[in-house]
């Protein structure tokens, strides 16, 4: 073939299209997704009206004449526990937010990093992926 151009491989180009999934597909993954937004709403406003209602000696630790350390310890750990839950939530929110971005953009399914698409069994487990497996596990090792 002497002559002719040599064909020029866009890499980026081909990788998304391993990630592109049908309409059907897409319009399941999004009606996944609203759906877990609602129940995460719900229990992001669960745990503000659980907050609001506790009294501020509650929220602040401190113990009545009398009590004991060990049940404002307990108190203490069991705040700090639904402040991580809070914020669990709230981070689990933003990633759907930003998977509902993506579907709605065309690059639902594929790898913020790489580019290329990520399995489909690591989106059918957790549609709010955003990375493929081999990033997911070289950004999650200790540096």
């Amino acid at each position: 073939m002497s002559g002719s151009a040599p064909r020029c491989y866009r890499p980026s180009t081909m990788a998304t299209k391993k990630g592109v999934f049908a309409k059907e597909e897409l319009k399941d993954f999004k009606t996944r997704l609203l759906q877990e937004q609602v129940e995460l709403e719900a229990q992001l406003n669960e745990f503000e009206e659980t907050s609001f209602s506790a009294s501020q000696s509650d929220l602040s630790g401190e113990v009545a004449f009398g009590e004991e350390y060990a049940d404002a310890g307990s108190a203490t750990f069991e705040r700090e526990r639904d402040l991580s839950i809070e914020n669990n939530v709230r981070d689990l929110l933003q990633k759907i937010e930003k998977a509902l971005g993506r579907i709605d953009a065309g690059t639902f399914g594929v790898c913020e990093r790489c580019g290329k698409g990520i399995e489909k069994a690591r989106i059918k487990a957790l549609p709010y992926a955003s990375l493929c497996i081999k990033d997911a596990q070289a950004e999650a090792r200790p540096r």
